[in-house]
């Protein structure tokens, strides 16, 4: 029989795995826990906080025996701060994780048998160097105990402010930029944001870096329509090397969305540029864009392959943001189609077609789920019985994945080949099992670490096509 814990039960179990939000899990008699800031291999004692019939949420209170991947972390601040939830386990134990995570999704919630998987997927991809990656970075601003203006991180799933200049996630001169900003708030008593008062001028500073440019933006997210002092300001941040753009976002909503829609120039340009590959970006503060561009190249490089382009072929980019992986293509494409919800980013993606002198990608703003079927419909009524033009087609959704209408919609136009490119391998599992149901097999599959120290991980997957057109849909 399962055992049941209660709250506050005092227990002794082993740490066998990593949750999705990073919490160790053990078993005592069938029964789960989920313990925060341990790690795979730890044994340890914990108290029971809530209990569920078949499973809880221990805290830990000792560790008996330290784990063999368990490592000292690089950041003081890492069991506080909700963005590294695993900085305590070894690098190649994180790689490891990662991969066995996105093979268990596809067996598990996929239904891909293991010897397929086997023949089909090849290790992850890690980096080198798993620190200092981050080129984009958004600290909260904040008032201290004695009222001075600090910056930092929320501590994991509240609102309360860690105070931390120096990331080990972001680049070095992230700190000199927030010291420098810190510094004339308290000189020319700018005050911070209050969450609960909705009162304050400085809520945020977005910070971006160009790995490749070396060029620096800095966007302060402000309560205001105007930053007083902003010369001042800009004359310190000017100094520093690299310096290219500083702006304000205007947000005057009492919300926790942290950019507005409004910037304003202070000083500079308002965009900044960076290459992945040979492609280069024009990045403003409110573009999307792949926040480690070191393994971003790797991932879209990956994309790129699986597509197993000629030259001759038609594709289309379902979710293409700025157009990065849509560029990427058309390198190798005879034409490309991007299709992206947000009418920014599509207005940024031609900007950067533009920019390249890429010609063969043209974008469309709309649903993905709504602009292909729509094309699909269209292209059946002027050509019956025709082969809709689509040889190849990508996916890079959000982590709830594909909508079914789109993925039936995939199937009914027949591309040879389908590259799934996603950063939840559950919902990526539960796609790959419907195209598989419905003429298409996963031939190629490869996890990329884009986010070390954190349980994220990006996984590319090739789907061709069986030759089959489904008659009726199997999910």
């Amino acid at each position: 029989m399962k055992k049941v814990m209660q709250k506050n039960d005092m227990v002794r179990l082993q740490i066998e795995d990593i949750g999705v939000g990073g919490e160790g899990i053990g078993k005592i008699d069938g029964y789960t826990l989920f313990v925060k800031d341990t790690v795979i291999g730890d044994v340890i004692e914990a108290k029971v906080i809530k209990a569920k019939k078949s499973y809880g949420y221990a805290k830990l209170i000792n560790i008996l025996t330290p784990s063999e991947y368990r490592v000292k972390p690089r950041c003081p601040y890492a069991r506080q701060c909700g963005g590294c939830q695993i900085q305590e386990m070894s690098y190649e134990k994180q790689l490891a994780f990662k991969e066995a995570k996105v093979r268990g999704n596809l067996t598990r919630i996929g239904e891909v048998p293991e010897e397929l998987l086997d023949r089909v997927m090849d290790p992850i991809i890690g980096m080198e160097q798993p620190f200092e990656y981050r080129n984009k970075a958004q600290f909260p601003i904040r008032a201290d105990r004695e009222g001075n203006p600090a910056a930092g991180f929320y501590a994991g799933r509240t609102h309360s402010m860690i105070p931390n200049t120096d990331c080990a996630l972001g680049v070095p001169v992230n700190k000199q930029i927030l010291e420098e900003i810190l510094s004339f708030m308290r000189e020319y008593r700018i005050p911070a944001y209050d969450e609960e008062k909705h009162a304050g001028l400085i809520r945020h500073v977005l910070i971006r870096y160009g790995f490749k440019t070396k060029e620096i933006m800095v966007c302060l997210v402000i309560n205001g329509n105007c930053l007083p002092h902003s010369k001042a300001l800009a004359e310190r941040l000017t100094e520093i090397r690299g310096m290219e753009s500083i702006t304000v976002n205007i947000n005057k909503e009492k919300t926790n969305v942290i950019m507005g829609p409004q910037i304003r120039p202070i000083w500079g340009q308002t965009y900044i540029t960076d290459y992945i590959g040979d492609i280069k970006y024009q990045i403003s503060p409110l573009s999307f864009y792949q926040v480690n561009p070191v393994q971003t190249e790797k991932l879209y490089g990956l994309a790129l392959d699986y597509a197993g382009l000629t030259g001759q072929e038609t594709v289309w980019d379902m979710y293409c943001g700025i157009g990065t992986i849509s560029l990427f293509l058309a390198q190798k494409a005879k034409q490309v189609y991007g299709v992206e919800i947000v009418p920014q980013a599509i207005e940024d993606a031609r900007n950067n077609a533009k920019l390249n002198g890429i010609s063969n990608a043209e974008f469309y703003a709309g649903k993905a789920e709504e602009v292909l079927p729509g094309y699909y419909r269209e292209y059946e009524k002027k050509h019956p019985g025709e082969r809709v033009n689509a040889d190849v087609i990508v996916v890079d959704p959000p982590r709830k994945g594909c909508d079914e209408i789109l993925l039936r919609t995939m199937a009914d136009m027949r591309p040879d080949r389908i590259v799934y490119v996603s950063c939840d391998s559950a919902t990526l599992a539960r796609d790959v099992k419907f195209l598989r149901k419905n003429g298409y097999e996963l031939e190629r599959a490869r996890a990329v670490d884009q986010f070390p120290q954190t349980v994220s991980v990006e996984t590319v997957c090739l789907l061709s096509n069986r030759k089959l057109k489904p008659d009726t849909y199997i999910k």
